[in-house]
């Protein structure tokens, strides 16, 4: 009897937490500042002020970025994020009344952007960031909510969702916020600088730049390794902390602040998802908060990952991968690795050439690469495709050989990873072996 009597005691405290957890989880009542009578569509025209306010907040939170197509509308959705579980589609969100938030009302925009809730109640998926954005203060999202307001309409459909079972299940979504959604604001921490606070504030919040750079659990969640690489989409973010090894630790603010700006620095070039990101968003960032941004980073701890052995350079595959580099390489990333400063990518003592996974590296010399075009470096060059010409082993030579030389030190690369990432991109067999 009594351990009956304390088993139903138990099941009762634990029904109470969760049902405590699931209220702190679900609780929108921070949102209840913004309006909920004014729909979009029906508000007059707001403050010209707070519009610019509200671009600058979108800039930083690349929203055009997914919320538009190539080539298409801004803001009109459609733009199709491939995830483990699926395609999901992103929604228009101009002020259109039948397709876009024309209905919306400032408080409904709120608790979609910082709550995961679509005005008809249903639960959102992470692919929109709301767990980054919950960081954002009310200022910023009534600014933003100014913005959006002041779009165009664009009548454009959405495309449905290809999630497969139990992932197209959006109550799911409930348990999923209960165990991974912090539902807190971003506190001030008063023992660091305002410049510190400040780039935290854009990189958690607006930027949500963990959504690509910290790893992910089985369910698409954060793990504790925050900004460590991840993973993502077929490509491999890096890690963007201050460990020297692996992040950006060897980087000065100065250069990190000039990669966000102009895509390039004296090591690096951005393309593809990293590119983009420079494209629509940080390259319109004030010097201030790329500083901010840049601070903070390089102030994050990291991995501290341990370097491994460099590979002797009389080894077979070292050799091998040297004559490929010679031949195919040399001309541009020149013969010391040190690239050319805003143009080419430089190798050595290059933490991205190091990465835990090389899958970038593998996919850039198969199908080639372009970088992107910004105010201040106009150029944009591109590296060509090696995969007509290269064949596996070759390529996973010559990025094991530029992956141990020239300050650097990472596992070697197989040529079965070269194959399979072939397979994965759909590219040709080379057309001859050998270089």
């Amino acid at each position: 009897m009594k351990t009956k009597t304390l088993l139903s005691a138990f099941c009762s405290l634990a029904l109470v937490g969760l049902a405590g957890a699931l209220y702190i989880n679900n609780d929108t009542s921070a949102d209840d500042i913004a309006d909920n009578r004014i729909t979009a569509a029906q508000a007059s025209p707001a403050d010209p002020a707070a519009i610019a306010r509200g671009a600058y907040v979108s800039i930083q939170g690349d929203c055009v970025a997914c919320h538009s197509v190539p080539s298409g509308k801004p803001f009109a959705g459609g733009y199709g994020l491939k995830t483990p579980f699926g395609v999901i589609y992103s929604t228009n969100i101009t002020p259109d009344v039948k397709t876009g938030i024309g209905n919306w009302t400032e408080r409904d925009f709120f608790r979609a952007v910082r709550h995961g809730k679509h005005k008809n109640g249903q639960f959102l998926y992470p692919a929109m960031p709301y767990n980054a954005y919950v960081r954002m203060s009310d200022n910023d999202l009534q600014d933003l909510w100014a913005y959006i307001r002041s779009l165009q309409p664009i009548e454009q459909t959405t495309p449905t969702n290809t999630l497969g079972f139990p992932y197209d299940i959006r109550l799911a979504m409930l348990g999923w916020n209960l165990l991974f959604f912090d539902n807190a604001t971003l506190e001030v921490d008063p023992s660091r600088s305002e410049q510190w606070n400040r780039g935290r504030y854009l990189v958690d919040g607006a930027g949500h730049c963990a959504s690509c750079h910290t790893p992910k659990n089985l369910l698409g969640a954060d793990t504790g390794r925050y900004l460590q690489g991840a993973d993502v989409a077929g490509i491999h973010a890096p890690e963007i902390t201050g460990d020297p090894y692996r992040g950006i630790g060897a980087w000065s603010v100065e250069q990190l602040q000039q990669y966000l700006k102009t895509g390039t620095n004296h090591q690096a070039v951005a393309s593809g998802t990293m590119g983009e990101v420079v494209e629509f968003s940080t390259q319109h960032l004030s010097n201030q908060d790329l500083a901010a941004i840049a601070h903070y980073l390089k102030s994050l701890p990291g991995s501290q990952a341990t370097p491994p052995e460099v590979l002797a350079a009389s080894t077979p595959v070292m050799r091998r991968g040297g004559e490929v580099y010679e031949h195919n390489c040399m001309a541009c990333h020149n013969v010391a690795g040190e690239g050319i400063d805003g143009m080419v990518s430089g190798f050595a003592d290059n933490s991205g050439i190091r990465a835990s996974s090389h899958t970038n590296l593998i996919s850039t010399v198969l199908i080639g690469s372009r970088a992107v075009i910004t105010e201040h470096n106009p150029t944009g060059a591109g590296m060509p495709s090696f995969d007509w010409k290269l064949n596996d082993a070759d390529i996973a030579a010559v990025l094991t050989y530029v992956r141990n030389s020239w300050g650097n030190a990472a596992s070697e690369v197989k040529a079965q990873d070269v194959a399979g990432a072939r397979e994965r991109l759909g590219v040709q067999s080379p057309m001859q072996s050998g270089f």
